[in-house]
C-alpha cells in the first residue's frame, strides 16, 4: 500500500492562492503546470529520445496556454502579474 505525501508547493503558488487550500484557480494551476514543465524540460536535456514524456509535455504546454488565454480574458491584471512572476513570454 502506498501513501501519498503532499509535494512541497512552490512559493509562487502561495502568492497566487485565494485561500490556503486553493489548488483549482487558474493562476495556481498555471504555476503548478509551469513547475512541471520546467522539470520536464530539464529531463529532456538528459533524455533526448523520450518521446512518450515529450507528448505529455506538449499536452501540459497546451493546457497552460489555454488557461493563460482564459485568465487574460477574465482578469488582465492577474494575467500580467503572473507572466512577470513566472518570467513567461507573451
Amino acid at each position: 500500500m502506498t501513501t501519498t505525501t503532499a509535494s512541497p508547493k512552490p512559493d509562487q503558488v502561495k502568492t497566487f492562492q485565494r485561500h490556503q487550500t486553493d489548488t483549482g484557480s487558474s493562476p495556481v494551476q498555471i504555476v503548478l503546470l509551469t513547475e512541471r514543465i520546467n522539470g520536464l524540460t530539464q529531463h529532456f536535456k538528459a533524455h533526448k529520445k523520450d518521446m512518450h514524456s515529450r507528448q505529455g509535455l506538449l499536452k501540459m504546454v497546451s493546457r497552460r496556454r489555454r488557461l493563460l488565454e482564459y485568465l487574460k480574458r477574465h482578469d488582465e491584471s492577474a494575467y500580467r502579474g503572473l507572466l512577470d512572476a513566472l518570467k513567461l513570454r507573451k
